[in-house]
């Protein structure tokens, strides 16, 4: 059992580097936080574009990363 979330926590952490490092980065910076960033057609599209699904696949790989490490903590 032991083995195989070990297994599950180094794919989760591979896929979390790399759909980290694969996102470009954010030059709103703390105006986004204001609203003054302009919302446009790409904007309100974003889960459909490479952008949106890269957003996803770190949100979901964070949070099996989480999970894992706490199970991985219970079985000791």
């Amino acid at each position: 059992m032991s083995i195989v979330v070990n297994i599950l926590m180094v794919i989760a952490s591979i896929a979390l580097i790399i759909s980290v490092l694969l996102q470009s980065s954010d030059d709103n910076g703390l105006g986004a936080l204001s609203g003054t960033a302009a919302e446009t057609f790409f904007g309100k599209n974003k889960m459909n574009s490479l952008e949106g699904k890269l957003a996803m696949i770190t949100k979901v790989s964070a949070v099996v990363f989480v999970v894992l490490a706490v199970v991985m903590l219970i079985i000791g």
